[in-house]
């Protein structure tokens, strides 16, 4: 004889099979070989020029200590730290030794936020500015395995143990192929630091930021050790034309082009129906520009009628400004179904500089496109084969109602059995 009590369990064991069948599996991502952690080297200038007293009324090694333990609080677990310092050791006047000051402070490996600070919390503004030395010590630092990798260069001043220019030590990383980025950050920097540091960027893919507040720089450090822990797609080449008829068709993707000082420039992307686009660009001032300035990212038709408009604008120096757009292409009927649109984007720049700043080659642009499904597309009901619309509203009416039921018969029966006693 089957028991409300046994009814009611069997009808707990449908729910749950029911529920479960609801979630997107996981035994998927769990197949397939493990990624191997990425890796990141901080590397801090901590010659002699790092004791002046100009950032936020402090001098900037104790700036550079406070960011560094901010970022060590904040680093992901999957993360691979270590930390290289150039400067830290030799206060004496030899080049040749000066020029060999660069050592490893914290391996690489897995953070223990203790040691690290410990560690950082000894150094003391030193010696020289081995940045070319020092590159080469942390891409051998690096080495090995397939992970991504990521030096960050901290510095307040320009190298100086040339004949070893540590922009072609930076070539020479880049030529070797093995994807290792380096973002440098200048510590209220002139413009000799500025140029080298950015050319050390360009050479290998990665950037350049200007520093004079403490907060900029554990920032900027932070979101770079969190883009080693999820890299992005490394930008592809492309040029933008005068108009939209002579365009580049890009694909969804992430593009680096240049554009000088107030210029517009085009490109163009086929969206279908039921497709979102979205778009976003950031131009980089890696120059000495005019206070207000500002950035326009438009969307059009080939006709020329505006489809949506993303800007931004600043009055005070920057080192990057951005902004975006979305384009939502609503489902079509019949022969217009499969029928695509060609968008025009226009990217243009309000920059402007004086005559002694060089307009040639252009600011830096990194313009993003991703061509995603719109709202309708139930990208989370096809994770577990429902398709869409109807069916997934049926099942989830049919489990709510199933649900009730067996709260129901629970409480019947435990009525059931009180009045029994």
């Amino acid at each position: 004889m089957i028991t409300r009590k046994r009814l009611a369990a069997g009808a707990c064991g449908l729910f749950v099979a029911l529920t479960a069948g609801l979630l997107p599996s996981t035994a998927a991502a769990a197949d397939g070989p493990a990624k191997e952690p990425p890796k990141v080297e901080l590397v801090l200038d901590v010659s002699g020029s790092m004791r002046a007293n100009d950032i936020d009324g402090q001098s900037r090694m104790a700036a550079a200590k406070q960011a560094f333990n901010e970022v060590l609080d904040a680093v992901p677990d999957e993360v691979r730290l270590g930390i290289r310092t150039l400067g830290a050791t030799y206060p004496g006047d030899d080049r040749a030794l000066g020029c060999k000051d660069t050592k490893q402070l914290y391996p690489v490996g897995t953070v223990n936020r203790t040691e690290a600070k410990t560690a950082v919390a000894t150094l003391a503004p030193t010696g020289w500015t081995p940045i070319g030395p020092a590159l080469q010590a942390a891409a051998q630092d690096l080495e090995g395995g397939n992970a991504t990798r990521r030096i960050v260069l901290i510095t307040d001043g320009e190298d100086t143990c040339a004949p070893l220019d540590p922009c072609e030590v930076a070539r020479e990383i880049a030529a070797k192929g093995i994807h290792l980025v380096v973002d440098t950050l200048g510590l209220v920097p002139d413009a000799k630091t500025r140029a080298q540091l950015t050319c050390i960027a360009e050479a290998t893919g990665g950037t350049y930021t200007s520093v004079t507040h403490t907060a900029e720089l554990s920032g900027r450090v932070r979101q770079l050790v969190d883009r080693a822990a999820d890299p992005v797609a490394t930008p592809v080449a492309t040029e933008g034309a005068k108009q939209c008829a002579s365009a580049p068709l890009l694909k969804a993707g992430l593009y680096s082009d240049r554009e000088t000082f107030g210029e517009h420039r085009w490109y163009k992307v086929e969206v279908r129906p039921g497709q979102e686009l979205r778009a976003s660009v950031s131009i980089g001032a890696d120059r000495a520009v005019n206070n207000d300035y500002g950035v326009l990212l438009r969307a059009s038709t080939v006709h020329g009628r505006e489809i949506v408009r993303g800007s931004e604008a600043g009055d005070g120096r920057t080192d990057v400004i951005s902004t975006g757009l979305r384009y939502p292409k609503p489902e079509l009927d019949g022969d217009e179904a499969e029928k695509t649109e060609t968008v025009c984007l226009q990217v243009s720049n309000s920059f402007a500089a004086g005559p002694a700043v060089k307009t040639t080659p252009g600011m830096p642009v990194e313009l993003t496109i991703d061509l995603v499904d719109g709202p309708a597309g139930g990208s989370d009901a096809a994770s577990f084969g429902l398709g869409r619309g109807w069916w997934l509203i049926g099942l989830l009416v049919l489990t709510g109602l199933l649900a009730g039921l067996v709260w129901g018969w629970i409480s019947r029966w435990r009525i059931s059995v009180w009045r029994t006693n």
